[in-house]
């Protein structure tokens, strides 16, 4: 009995003992916790990664950490599951040579994905074109690549093509980017209110019907408002805005404004938030990026470097624009300490900005219809969030403003899911019906 006694003291003593070593998480090292906690849990899904066909070659590739946003080691070190890796082509003349000169455009990135999940890096990353084969893909311990189209330029006027496309993995497509297409009218034409069809062309009505039947998501992030609301009127199925944000926060022709976002929630769609600082939050864009180019400028002019505009860029060759910017890389990296500095007085746009624009729109349409884009290797990134390897910081920010595990799931992808598993469904009965 006494024996018995002494074994429990000595228990209990030892048991206070271990309390004392481990010491009460503080609030934020606890809401930290939870935060990663979630993020391992959900899946992750950023639905616009644009990429360069020069980094997808034997000896230069995703494998490994090449100084892009996205590489697969950024998307395992940021917990990142699901990359849409995008097929864009810049918006050229409409003739039969600009289409053809597209169309090679872009099967060159198709076929540079289709590399990276087949020759370099087959057991790490694996294709999907549907939410059971992401999930599965995911289950397996491997990343997920999926595959959207910028700019339906390079379908020229053959509505074949878009079957061909979606042979080819593409499981959403944008009808415009930058100008207007064959297909619709973009959001640029609202800085000269010039437009081509007040819309979408004959053509592009054609194509919503198209693309309703194959099962491809319709992108509306780049056509004008009216384009847009022409897509949701024909649409059969629910719509996606694979990488835009609130208007209402961000007065930019890229931004949905409250009635497009409305028009979104009636349609059942998603609009997947992007992280380009430009369309967060304009004046402290505009002021963190007139301090850093005068001193990207300062740096660029002591490396003999000739500094050009971005539509000076999309207009080069794809060997031109690759040389520039792989120098203007050189150049941001040498200014890099300054940079860094700047910030301290100057302050960029952050993941809290691009957060305040989920909250915005899971209040004004609900959180079944917002989800996450970074719009990343195509100018976007916020500070937080300015590659691939910081993509817990999203759901740390999400966390520590209240969002459930279950709505964090939401917002990372299985709304998105959801749109998708719509749209089959609905070419499935189509096709059935045909």
């Amino acid at each position: 009995m006494i024996k018995k006694t002494i074994s429990i003291a000595l228990l209990s003593l030892a048991l206070f003992s271990c309390k004392e070593k481990t010491p009460e998480l503080t609030p934020e090292e606890a809401l930290v916790k939870r935060a990663k906690e979630i993020h391992e849990k959900v899946l992750t899904i950023d639905t616009h990664a644009d990429i360069n066909v020069a980094n997808f070659t034997d000896s230069i590739n995703y494998t490994q950490d090449l100084d892009t946003q996205v590489t697969l080691p950024k998307m395992e070190a940021g917990g990142l599951d699901v990359a849409w890796f995008i097929v864009y082509t810049g918006q050229g003349e409409l003739t039969e040579q600009g289409y053809e000169v597209a169309a090679k455009s872009a099967m060159e990135k198709f076929d540079a994905i289709h590399k990276l999940v087949t020759d370099f890096a087959p057991e790490k990353i694996g294709l999907a074109t549907s939410s059971k084969e992401i999930r599965d893909i995911h289950a397996q311990g491997k990343m997920v690549a999926m595959i959207g189209v910028e700019n339906g330029y390079s379908l020229g006027t053959d509505l074949t093509n878009f079957e061909k496309f979606y042979k080819l993995g593409a499981r959403y497509i944008s009808l415009s980017h930058n100008g207007h297409s064959q297909f619709c009218d973009s959001n640029t034409g609202e800085a000269d209110s010039l437009w081509l069809y007040n819309g979408l062309s004959d053509l592009g009505k054609q194509a919503v019907t198209e693309m309703n039947r194959l099962g491809i998501m319709i992108d509306v992030s780049h056509p004008s408002k009216e384009s847009m609301k022409q897509m949701i009127a024909l649409s059969k199925a629910p719509i996606i805005a694979s990488h835009s944000s609130a208007r209402a926060l961000c007065n930019h022709s890229r931004n949905l404004d409250d009635e497009q976002l409305l028009l979104m929630k009636e349609n059942g769609g998603v609009v997947q938030t992007v992280a380009f600082s430009a369309y967060t939050n304009t004046e402290k864009h505009e002021a963190f990026n007139k301090a850093r180019q005068e001193l990207l400028k300062k740096v660029g002019d002591e490396m003999g470097f000739e500094r050009k505009d971005r539509s000076e860029i999309m207009k080069m060759d794809e060997a031109s624009r690759t040389a520039y910017l792989d120098t203007y890389k050189k150049v941001q990296k040498a200014a890099e300490a300054q940079i860094e500095k700047l910030k301290e007085t100057v302050i960029p746009v952050n993941v809290a900005d691009f957060v305040d624009h989920i909250d915005y729109m899971v209040k004004l349409i609900g959180i079944d219809h917002v989800g996450i884009s970074s719009d990343f290797d195509g100018g976007g990134g916020v500070e937080g969030w300015n590659d691939a390897s910081e993509t817990f910081n999203v759901t740390l920010e999400l966390v520590r403003r209240g969002y459930s595990e279950e709505e964090i799931a939401k917002l990372w992808g299985e709304n998105l899911l959801r749109v998708l598993d719509e749209v089959q469904a609905v070419a499935q009965k189509l096709q059935s019906q045909s």
